[in-house]
């Protein structure tokens, strides 16, 4: 279970990651899948599925902001490595 700020956020970007990785493959499908809600959400939806072009680049910036938001969490690593090595340890490879 996802018990940390980290975890969260990094289960957000791989979210965010997906979702445009879908858009830009099927643009139409992906604005689809998401028109379940008030009726100003869906007639958003069915614009971004007549604008397919549209979907894909909010797709990329989707998938871009997902890797900057994961990487921006991610914590400096040492240059000796110890953290490394510390966290394979604690994954129970030593």
């Amino acid at each position: 279970m996802l018990n940390s700020a980290r975890q969260w956020k990094h289960f957000a970007a791989m979210l965010a990651i997906g979702d445009g990785v879908m858009a830009i493959i099927h643009p139409s499908n992906d604005a689809e899948a998401w028109a379940a809600g008030p009726e100003w959400w869906n007639r958003s939806m069915r614009f971004f599925k007549r604008c397919p072009t549209l979907t894909r680049l909010i797709g990329a910036a989707q998938i871009a902001g997902g890797i900057w938001w994961a990487l921006s969490n991610e914590t400096p690593a040492s240059p000796s490595g110890s953290d490394e090595q510390h966290d394979l340890e604690g994954a129970g490879f030593s």
